[in-house]
């Protein structure tokens, strides 16, 4: 086997619920080898590699980063953690990939970026909604000029009974960084600013409120809560950005949402050929041609088959890694995503417009 296409030893840090489907993308894709696992829960990290078919298994993720076999790092660990591990990574010389957000906030997210850029080593945020066949599809058509210029964005995703492990790690901000901002906004915002073609935020004005949460209401049961936790973080956010030309977006999420169904989700374009509204895995283009509405499915036709969006999103990074190339969700990108998410925080405090700083 050639040397660019050997299969990519890989190490796993963080073995809970979140990571299980980048441990089968590993396991199933013939661009990787995984060679370890690491959990503070020692237990936990020996079941996954009986699992998953992990050749070894680390209690402590340092003892994972010395092992010189390991090329590429996934950072599955709960958000504080995910700047110092990356970093420590990126130093150790391997190739990292870690789960949204980037860090917790953005003088942890600049660290990253400094790092990743000093190390010659590749970064992958694992927004891996981009790689599902909607969005690819919509991707191709825009970028085809389907809609013209594209001034105007919104997009949401609200949940009626969604707060994720109640008193756990999720709803206290020292260890999360925020709720459904940070957790459920930064999907919709980063595919937002991808269909846009990236462009350059400037400021924000923000509001979030915490109203349902507190009241032990709203609560997921697809997760274990903890009574004798805590929820110290917003269960709504809302939000309105402006770009350096001229466009806007307007951005809505919650986990508990006295809404008409249990999740909404959506990413709706607006631009100077027509419109498209991304719902689920469907939409619509909308237009105008000779006084008439016109209103067409999104056509999923599409060459990449059933495989789940996460196998095209790691089969992207190992071409990446074998060919030198940049993710495109990068460093630069969770960057500008936690510059976006930690100015409606702040705008929320003051109550003031919150001009973004670019990165150096």
């Amino acid at each position: 086997m050639e040397a660019n296409t050997k299969p990519i030893a890989i190490g796993v840090i963080g073995t809970g619920k979140n990571s299980r489907g980048h441990m089968q993308a590993f396991a199933k894709l013939e661009q990787y080898r995984l060679v370890a696992v690491a959990d503070v829960v020692r237990e936990a990290a020996e079941r996954a590699a009986k699992e998953f078919g992990a050749e070894k298994v680390y209690g402590d993720p340092a003892d994972l980063l010395a092992d010189p076999e390991i090329e590429a790092v996934l950072i599955s660990v709960p958000n504080r953690f995910h700047e110092p591990i990356a970093v420590r990574a990126l130093e150790a010389g391997k190739h990292v990939a870690v789960e949204k957000p980037l860090a917790m906030n953005l003088e942890a997210a600049r660290r990253v970026v400094e790092t990743q850029r000093g190390s010659g080593k590749l970064l992958m945020v694992t927004q891996q909604r981009r790689w599902e066949p909607v969005y690819m599809k919509v991707k191709e058509q825009l970028e085809r000029g389907a809609l013209g210029r594209i001034y105007h964005g919104k997009m949401a995703w609200s949940r009626r009974k969604g707060i994720p492990g109640w008193g756990t790690w999720f709803t206290r901000k020292s260890e999360s960084g925020g709720g459904p901002l940070i957790d459920l906004g930064v999907h919709v915002l980063d595919l937002t600013l991808y269909m846009m073609n990236n462009p350059k935020p400037v400021s924000v004005f923000g509001a979030t409120y915490s109203e349902i949460g507190p009241q032990r209401k709203g609560i997921s049961s697809s997760r274990p809560w903890n009574p004798e936790g805590y929820f110290d973080v917003e269960d709504l956010a809302v939000a309105m950005i402006r770009m350096e030309d001229g466009s806007t977006l307007t951005l809505d999420t919650s986990w508990a949402a006295p809404i008409e169904v249990e999740s909404k989700q959506y990413i709706q374009l607006l631009g100077t050929e027509g419109g498209v509204t991304i719902s689920g895995n469907g939409g619509k283009w909308v237009s105008e041609r000779f006084d008439r509405t016109l209103e067409t499915d999104i056509d999923l036709t599409i060459e990449h088959g059933d495989e789940p969006a996460r196998f095209r999103m790691y089969r992207h990074f190992a071409d990446c890694v074998r060919n030198g190339k940049t993710p495109i969700t990068n460093a630069v990108t969770g960057y500008t995503n936690q510059s976006i998410i930690e100015a409606i925080y702040e705008s929320a405090r003051t109550g003031r417009e919150v001009a973004l700083e670019s990165l150096p």
